[in-house]
């Protein structure tokens, strides 16, 4: 057994651009051990619920993450909502997940873009960013915004969209459609990306239920576990069946986001076509969050928490955020033991870190 060396991976490294740390335990070019640590960018945002009345801290929640903050915001609201017991309209409801599903194409967009970039694929990456910029434009001209969207607020919506600009969204996804797939097949079936992947970070079934771990990251073992079964939103509604992959490693991964981004298309086509008039907003006066509430959604990354605690008063008494990223970290530890330190930024990347979520 050869001597054991242990290095820094991150918090700055040129693959990654997320600020995580871990300390590598190394045998020669194995890696024995990953230590996590986490710290690095906390920033307090769940303090601020001292300072900040409960319908602004919509706003301070979007700001845990900006990749996937429209399902911040709407976690916070669904929290606050069944706190006070109130029923948000069905159009709300419509418009919700088709802009949450609009998140997640762009996220596992992000996120091509950037294992790509890790492989050593700038044209690859500037490809995958580049279709990115279909759903971010159509955040940016459906809300004003381009991450923190600001559009959720207890009770329903801020801004609607038309039934006319509803088509249009549909069309413009459909029409990135075939650009979409021959992107995707180079991740899917280009040999050198399989070298990278297949057979790289494997985790059993067992090993995802035991260590809790989340989203594609669970699904690609065999672990059907997705929020949206449970009927947030309106997936009930439009047939909605979870992607589901078997072989538990790096490529499982991958094939999971790529099959979800054409499944989110769909959903958003299914929306729209079922998407019912009517008020987006119910108005909320002279009542404060009492007593707790624990709402749960299925963030890009996986399962989320948003738990509330309110006494009758206009600052809440607790809230508390539990994000996919933090789920998934004891499963990258997992994954990272025993594999080649030229693997260990491929390996993290594919649960999709965002440090920002783990450390709020």
């Amino acid at each position: 057994m050869g001597k054991s060396t242990i290095i820094p991976f991150g918090p700055q490294h040129p693959v990654l651009p997320e600020p995580i740390h871990l300390d590598l335990v190394l045998e020669d070019e194995k890696v024995v051990e990953a230590i996590p640590q986490i710290g690095y960018v906390h920033r307090g945002l769940e303090k601020l619920v001292e300072k900040k009345e409960w319908p602004e801290m919509v706003f301070v929640i979007e700001r845990v993450c900006g990749i996937c903050s429209f399902g911040h915001g709407w976690g916070y609201c669904m929290s606050v909502e069944g706190n006070l017991g109130v029923e948000v309209p069905p159009r709300a409801q419509y418009l919700r997940t088709i802009w949450h599903e609009l998140s997640r194409i762009q996220s596992h967009l992000l996120w091509l873009g950037l294992i790509a970039d890790a492989f050593g694929f700038e044209s690859l990456f500037m490809h995958s960013w580049r279709l990115r910029e279909t759903a971010v434009e159509i955040f940016e001209d459906t809300t004003g915004a381009r991450t923190t969207f600001s559009v959720c607020k207890v009770g329903g919506l801020r801004r609607d969209i038309e039934n006319e600009k509803l088509a249009e969204i549909v069309k413009k996804l459909r029409d990135k459609e075939a650009e979409l797939r021959e992107l995707t097949s180079v991740f899917l079936d280009d040999n050198s990306v399989k070298k990278r992947l297949v057979g790289i970070g494997a985790l059993t079934k067992e090993d995802v239920i035991e260590l809790g771990a989340v989203g594609p990251v669970a699904r690609a073992s065999g672990v059907s576990n997705d929020v949206r079964l449970d009927g947030h939103g309106v997936y009930n509604e439009l047939g909605f069946e979870p992607c589901v992959e078997e072989e538990g490693d790096s490529y499982a991964r991958c094939k999971v986001r790529v099959r979800e981004i054409f499944q989110s298309i769909d959903l958003i086509e299914r929306a729209v076509a079922a998407i019912p008039d009517g008020d987006i907003a119910i108005e909320i006066k002279g009542v404060h969050p009492a007593g707790e509430f624990l709402a749960r959604l299925e963030q890009p990354r996986g399962e989320a928490y948003y738990y509330t605690k309110g006494s009758g008063e206009k600052f809440l008494e607790r809230v508390r955020v539990r994000t996919p990223s933090n789920a998934n970290v004891p499963a990258l530890v997992k994954m990272l033991q025993g594999c080649d330190l030229a693997d260990v930024p491929i390996l993290t990347l594919t649960i999709d870190p965002c440090i920002s979520c783990v450390e709020r």
